[in-house]
C-alpha cells in the first residue's frame, strides 16, 4: 500500500504541469431548474483554473433559465445551446453542445453539481492522451441543498465537512470524499471498488475522442446513456482513470420524474449490443448522415 501511495504521488508531480497549453470546456446539462443551475454556475465563478468555455446543454428549459444564463454570461464564457422541449432528449442536446464546443478537452457535468474550487484544475492535471477521467459526487440532502448560499460556495464553506455537519449532515464513509489530503485522495482513488466508468455528472475526455465515437447515442433516454458512451470509448482502446476522490462535486437533491422503465429497458438492450459487437462509433450520434439515410431507406 505504501508503494501505491508513493507511486501515485510521483505520477501527480509528473503530470501536474503537462497540460498547460490545452483549452478546457465544461458541458453542463440543464432542464428547468434555474435555482440549482445558478448555484452550479457560482461554483464555476470561483474556480482556481477558469474554463475557456462553458457550454450549457439546455434540453428545452423555459425563459427563466434563459434569463439566468444571460445574466451569468457577463461573468462566465457561456455558450447556450437550446432545443425545444420534446421529452427527455439529453443525448441529443449534449451532441449539439459538443458540436458548438471548440475546446481541446471537455468536462461533462450537470445543473445540480456544484464544483469545488479545484474541480477544473484537477481534471486538467490528470488529463492524459488515451484516457478518460471518471469522477463522482457527494450527495446532499434537500434541506442543505436549499440552504447553501452564494457566499457558502465562494468561500468554500459548502465543501467543509465540519460546516456541513453543523447544518445537520449525517456522516458516513462517503464523507471521506471531502478529505483534502492529496495523498489520501490518491490512495482512495486506487483502492475504491467503484468502477471508473463514464459518469455524466463528472467525467472528461479529449474532444477529438468524442468525435471519433460520434458522441452520444441519441436513441437512448434516461438510464445508462452515459455509461454506453464510456463503453464505446473503452472498445476503441481508451482506458479510464478514477478521480472520484479528487474531483469533488456537491450533488444537490432532486426528484427524477423523467425516469422511465421502458426507456431503461431499451437502453440496456443498446448497451448489450455495444458490448457484444465491440462497437466504437454510434450511427445515431453527432454525424447523422448515415442515420438519416437508414431512416429514408426504411
Amino acid at each position: 500500500m505504501i508503494i501505491w501511495v508513493v507511486t501515485g504521488f510521483c505520477l501527480y508531480l509528473r503530470y501536474m504541469d503537462r497540460n498547460n497549453d490545452m483549452t478546457t470546456g465544461v458541458v453542463i446539462s440543464t432542464y428547468n431548474n434555474p435555482e440549482w443551475l445558478e448555484k452550479t454556475l457560482l461554483g464555476y465563478m470561483s474556480q482556481s483554473c477558469k474554463a475557456d468555455e462553458i457550454i450549457i446543454a439546455d434540453d428545452g428549459s423555459t425563459d427563466d433559465t434563459r434569463k439566468l444564463i444571460e445574466r451569468y454570461s457577463t461573468h462566465l464564457p457561456i455558450i447556450h445551446v437550446w432545443h425545444e422541449d420534446n421529452g427527455f432528449r439529453k443525448t441529443e442536446i449534449l451532441n449539439k453542445a459538443i458540436s458548438a464546443a471548440t475546446a481541446d478537452y471537455l468536462i461533462f457535468t450537470d445543473q445540480d453539481c456544484i464544483p469545488r474550487r479545484d474541480f477544473i484544475e484537477t481534471h486538467r492535471r490528470y488529463a492524459r492522451e488515451g484516457y478518460f477521467l471518471s469522477g463522482g459526487y457527494f450527495k446532499l440532502p434537500m434541506d442543505i441543498s436549499r440552504d447553501i448560499t452564494p457566499d457558502d460556495i465562494a468561500s468554500g464553506r459548502a465543501f467543509d465537512l465540519k460546516w456541513l455537519r453543523s447544518r445537520g449532515l449525517k456522516c458516513s464513509f462517503k464523507c471521506s470524499k471531502l478529505v483534502k489530503s492529496k495523498l489520501f485522495t490518491m490512495l482512495m482513488n486506487r483502492i475504491t471498488p467503484a468502477r471508473a466508468s463514464w459518469n455524466g455528472c463528472n467525467s472528461s475526455v479529449w474532444r477529438k475522442d468524442i468525435l471519433k465515437a460520434n458522441g452520444f447515442d441519441e436513441r437512448m433516454r434516461y438510464g445508462g446513456e452515459d455509461r454506453e458512451f464510456g463503453e464505446r470509448l473503452v472498445n476503441s482502446g481508451m482506458k479510464s482513470r478514477q478521480i472520484r476522490y479528487s474531483a469533488i462535486l456537491l450533488h444537490l437533491d432532486h426528484n427524477r420524474p423523467y425516469k422511465n422503465e421502458e426507456a431503461i429497458a431499451i437502453n440496456r438492450a443498446i448497451r448489450r449490443e455495444t458490448k457484444a459487437t465491440r462497437r466504437v462509433r454510434t450511427q445515431f450520434g453527432i454525424d447523422k448522415e448515415q442515420y438519416l439515410s437508414l431512416i429514408h431507406i426504411s
